[in-house]
């Protein structure tokens, strides 16, 4: 196996890992195990998990930067893309049902270790709050764009937490209609996305 690519399958591990079992209970030996290699090779790549987080969080980041790219390409209102984001909750709802926000439930985590990765773990919030923020300003809220922005993070957080603590889908597939309607308020009739009101497709 290449160099490159076993690094490669130590940071997906890792990081499947760091989210179903949280960062400090996953040891070396569980990344390993998933992978199939030996805690020498393992070493080669990275000598402590302070390690491996840094280069799950640059992971995240790089893919949550190529999501919202894509976003970006795929919808051509602002009102359009900000619902791609809501549907994270749809897209994701079995996974947050049991585990919760990958990204919440890793800034939480490091906040309570007072890690020192926890101010890089929150720029994966960030991301998403910059990117929010350009929608709403496009929308035509440039002076509350990063006041909705953070409320729409707020809101999708909330869901994400209780949606785990119940494990209740039709508590998601609720709110993701009623956040959608909330929006709706905000667009523009000229900027709405065609088949606004329905929410879930």
């Amino acid at each position: 196996m290449k160099t490159s690519a076993t690094r490669e399958q130590i940071i997906e591990a890792a990081d499947q890992l760091f989210y179903q079992q949280g960062f400090a209970h996953t040891s070396f030996s569980d990344i390993a195990g998933v992978i199939g290699i030996s805690r020498g090779n393992f070493y080669y790549h990275f000598k402590s998990k302070d390690e491996i987080l840094d280069a799950v969080i640059n992971e995240r980041l790089q893919n949550t930067q190529d999501m919202l790219d894509m976003w970006e390409e795929a919808a051509s209102t602002p009102a359009a893309r900000i619902r791609s984001y809501i549907h994270i909750l749809l897209t994701n709802r079995d996974k947050i049902m049991r585990y919760g926000c990958p990204v919440g439930t890793l800034c939480g985590e490091l906040a309570k270790l007072d890690h020192c990765e926890r101010t890089e773990s929150i720029r994966l919030f960030d991301l998403f709050r910059t990117w929010l923020r350009h929608q709403f300003t496009q929308l035509g809220h440039k002076e509350d764009a990063d006041r909705l922005a953070m409320h729409v993070l707020a809101w999708s957080q909330g869901v994400a937490t209780l949606a785990n603590a119940y494990e209740d889908k039709d508590f998601i597939d609720q709110e993701i209609q009623m956040i959608c309607t909330w929006l709706e308020a905000y667009t523009p009739p000229a900027k709405r996305p065609q088949h606004s009101s329905d929410a879930l497709h």
